[in-house]
């Protein structure tokens, strides 16, 4: 777990230090959202199933609408999804590995598994480490080194392009959806409105020949 203290300390300094703002008012919009963010961030690369992507769009969103602060939103995702990895790396080194090759139904498998996975790590690293939730990598022992390089630029282009990408396209969307929804409804009283007319005239006319 040596491995892991320079990075975590270099994590806590940085989460500390900005947590300090929160006291002075830096963070702009309620603290749950941001910890919602950071916690929906932290599960999504920890490799669990969780909603990090579409929170950081929404929160992106949000801060387009002067609703939260972007710069605070990128700061607490970034942080948490770099957070996340390395615990699901650590996860995976220290009790994954482990679990999947112990005892049990179908053994000889699973290690063929492991062995074949190990050869993609060892020839394709940086891909694999993309390509695979973060468990994975710490279950085919991928160094520190390398592993944290990729997390931490990973964790940065997926907060930018995402966070940034609902800063500045989200709005746009949402109004153009908005558009269309009000285009609809008056599609469709328009449509209700020549359908009763027609309807009226019919009744009318068939009235008009019986007289």
């Amino acid at each position: 777990m040596s491995a892991l203290d320079p990075g975590l300390l270099h994590l806590h300094i940085h989460l500390h230090i900005h947590l300090r703002g929160l006291t002075r008012h830096q963070f702009h919009g309620p603290p749950f959202d941001y910890v919602g963010l950071a916690v929906a961030s932290a599960i999504s690369w920890v490799g669990l199933p969780g909603p990090g992507e579409p929170l950081l769009i929404a929160a992106g969103v949000l801060a387009a609408k002067h609703e939260l602060s972007l710069a605070s939103v990128l700061f607490v995702a970034f942080g948490a999804a770099t957070a996340g990895g390395i615990l699901g790396w650590a996860v995976g080194l220290i009790a994954g590995r482990a679990l999947i090759t112990g005892p049990g139904p179908l053994r000889a498998t699973r290690i063929h598994v492991v062995e074949r996975g190990e050869a993609i790590f060892e020839r394709y690293p940086v891909i694999a480490i993309l390509l695979t939730p973060a468990f994975v990598a710490g279950i085919h022992r991928v160094r520190p080194a390398v592993y944290q390089a990729v997390n931490v630029i990973s964790a940065a282009v997926w907060t930018l392009v995402l966070g940034v990408g609902g800063y500045y396209i989200g709005p746009p969307v949402l109004d153009a959806f908005d558009d269309a929804g009000t285009a609809v409804t008056v599609l469709v009283i328009g449509v209700v409105v020549v359908a009763v007319g027609l309807e009226v005239w019919r009744r009318r006319r068939r009235a008009a020949r019986r007289a």
